[in-house]
C-alpha cells in the first residue's frame, strides 16, 4: 500500500487494528542510517486524531537521517498541535535514553500528554528493553501491545536489527538503573546457588561450560543473574537459589490438592525456580488420578495435553508475576476437575486478548524469561498462549480460562468438557436446562462463535440458539463482539 505521509488521512471511525496495520505500512518506508555495527531498526508511527477521525503518520529517518519515527510526527509535523486526547500507534517500543540534549521519544509522548500508546514490539536494545513502556505506565498512559500476527510482521521485517540487538544484550550491561531483580542481593555468594539447578541450566540450554568455569560465570552476569562482583542477583536468587525466600519472601510456588472426600493436601515449592515447574508436574501426577474416558488411546492423549496445558501455565506463572506485589505468591490448586493458577500481578495485555489465547509477546521478568526459554521450559517468541490453544483444540479439551481477581491474574485449566459445566456456581448452573449445559460445554472449546455456527454445531433451530447465546449472556458466560447480525453475530465466552 502507498501511503502519503504529508499529509492527514480520514477514517469513518477507529478502527485499531487497522490502525496497526496502517502504521506498519508507514514502517516499510524507513530509511536506515549509517550506525556502524549498531542495525538501525525499522519503525512507524500514527496518531489518531479522536473528534476528526483522521490521522497522520510518519517513520524513521523520513526527514533526517536516523530521526526516530515518534519524533518525527510529534515534534517535526505536530510540534503546533494539541494531543491531549489523541491516541499513538508506533511499531517499535518508544526509547527510553538519547544524549543530551536530546530527549528520549517516551518522555516526548507524556510530555504531550497522550494517555493511550499502542505498542508494536519491545524494543530488545538494552537502553530500551521494556524501559520505555515502564515510563508510560508509570505516567499513566494506557499502554496496549499489537495483535500476535502483527507482531510477528514487525518481527520479520525487523529481524536483522532484533538479531543485532540481542547479541548486543548478551554481551553488554544496561548502564540504566537495575530493576528490583537486576539488583546484587544482600548477603549472599555464589555459594548460594544450587549446584543441581546450575548443571540442569547448562544441560538443558546445551552448554560446552563448567560451573566453575569463568565462561560460565560470565556468562551469568551477561545475564543479569550474576553482579558485576559475581554475586548473585535477585534474579540468580529466584532461578537458581537454594533458598529464594530467605531473600525475596514471596517467591515460589504454594500447592494445594483439595480431594473429593474433602481433605487438602499442600506442599511449597520454594527451592530454585528453574526446577519447579517438574517438581510440581511430578507431584501433581502422583497424587491425582486419570479421568475415566472412552478408550485408553483418547484417556491418554487428553492426559498428556492436560498436563502440557498445566506444566506451560505454572512456567508463565513463574516467568511473568509481578515479584514487586508483596504478600501474595504463586498458587497451584488441584481438584479432580482442573488446576487453578494464580499469578501475582495484573496482565501485561488485555483481558480480551489473553482469553482469544492469541495474546502479543510482552515479558515483564525478561532475564528469567530468557533462562527459562534456554532451558526449552518458557516459549519466548510470544507462542506460549497459540500451543496452549492448538493443544486443547487438537485434543479436544476446554481452552483454558482467564480471570483477574486482583492482585492475581488466574488461568483456570479443566479436564474435561463436562469438568466446565459442573465448576458452574449453582445458582448458575439452575439456570440452564439440559441443552444449554451441553451447549456450554461445547462453547468451552471456543473463544467467540457466531449465532449460526452454534446453531449448526448444537442442531437446533436459529431461535433456539437465540435463546442458547441470549441465556449465556444474561448470566454473564459470554458477551457480544463485533457488529454482525443475525446468524453472523459473533459472541466472545468470558466466563468458565
Amino acid at each position: 500500500m502507498t501511503i502519503d505521509t504529508n499529509k492527514v488521512h480520514k477514517l469513518s471511525k477507529f478502527d485499531a487494528h487497522k490502525l496497526m496495520e496502517l502504521s506498519i505500512d508507514v514502517m516499510k518506508l524507513s530509511i536506515p542510517e549509517d550506525r556502524g555495527d549498531k542495525v538501525p531498526p525499522a519503525v512507524g508511527a500514527l496518531i489518531w486524531f479522536p473528534e476528526e477521525k483522521e490521522y497522520m503518520v510518519a517513520y524513521r529517518g523520513e526527514l533526517r537521517d536516523g530521526d526516530h519515527g515518534e519524533f518525527t510526527l510529534l515534534e517535526r509535523k505536530l510540534a503546533n498541535r494539541k494531543l491531549d486526547d489523541c491516541i499513538l500507534f508506533t511499531t517499535l517500543e518508544p526509547c527510553m535514553k538519547r544524549n543530551p540534549p536530546k530527549v528520549p521519544c517516551a518522555r516526548r509522548i507524556t510530555n504531550a500528554r497522550i494517555k493511550t500508546v499502542y505498542v508494536g514490539i519491545t524494543d530488545p536494545d538494552v537502553t530500551v528493553d521494556g524501559k520505555g513502556i515502564k515510563h508510560l505506565e508509570n505516567k499513566g498512559v494506557d499502554v496496549v501491545m499489537y495483535d500476535r500476527d502483527l507482531q510477528e510482521q514487525i518481527e520479520e521485517i525487523n529481524k536483522k536489527f532484533i538479531e543485532n540487538a540481542n547479541e548486543r544484550k548478551k554481551a553488554e550491561e544496561s548502564e540504566d538503573s537495575a530493576s528490583m531483580l537486576e539488583a546484587s542481593a544482600a548477603n549472599v555468594n555464589f555459594g548460594n546457588l544450587s549446584p543441581d539447578a546450575l548443571s540442569q541450566f547448562i544441560s538443558w540450554a546445551n552448554l560446552n561450560e563448567a560451573i566453575a568455569s569463568e565462561d560460565f560465570r560470565n556468562r551469568l552476569t551477561r545475564l543479569n543473574v550474576l553482579d558485576a562482583e559475581s554475586e548473585p542477583t535477585i534474579n540468580g536468587i529466584i532461578l537458581f537459589g537454594n533458598e529464594p525466600r530467605e531473600t525475596i519472601v514471596d517467591a515460589g510456588v504454594l500447592g494445594t490438592i483439595r480431594f473429593e472426600d474433602g481433605s487438602e493436601e499442600t506442599k511449597d515449592f520454594d527451592g530454585p525456580q528453574v526446577l519447579a515447574p517438574q517438581e510440581i508436574m511430578d507431584w501433581i501426577k502422583a497424587k491425582v488420578p486419570n479421568p475415566n474416558d472412552r478408550t485408553d488411546a483418547t484417556r491418554k492423549e487428553r492426559d498428556e495435553a492436560f498436563f502440557r496445558l498445566v506444566r506451560e501455565g505454572v512456567v508463565n506463572a513463574i516467568v511473568h508475576r509481578d515479584y514487586t506485589v508483596s504478600g501474595s505468591k504463586t498458587q497451584v490448586i488441584v481438584t479432580k476437575d482442573s488446576v487453578t493458577i494464580m499469578s501475582p500481578g495484573s496482565p501485561l495485555v488485555t483481558m480480551e486478548q489473553l482469553r482469544s489465547l492469541n495474546a502479543p509477546m510482552r515479558s515483564r521478568n525478561p532475564t528469567l524469561h530468557y533462562v527459562f526459554n534456554r532451558m526449552g521450559l518458557a516459549e519466548e517468541r510470544g507462542l506460549g498462549l497459540t500451543s496452549m490453544r492448538q493443544a486443547a483444540e487438537t485434543s479436544g479439551l476446554p481452552l483454558p480460562k482467564f480471570t483477574f481477581d486482583d492482585p492475581y491474574l488466574v488461568l483456570t485449566i479443566y479436564r474435561s468438557t463436562e469438568a466446565v459445566v459442573t465448576s458452574l456456581d449453582e445458582e448458575v448452573l439452575s439456570e440452564l436446562t439440559d441443552s444449554q449445559r451441553k451447549g456450554w460445554e461445547w462453547l468451552s472449546k471456543r473463544s467467540t462463535v457466531t449465532r449460526g455456527e452454534y446453531a449448526d454445531a448444537m442442531k437446533i433451530a436459529d431461535r433456539t440458539a437465540t435463546t442458547h447465546l441470549g441465556q449465556f449472556k444474561k448470566l454473564g458466560l459470554v458477551e457480544v463482539a463485533g457488529s454482525g447480525r443475525g446468524r453472523s453475530t459473533t459472541y466472545r465466552v468470558v466466563a468458565q
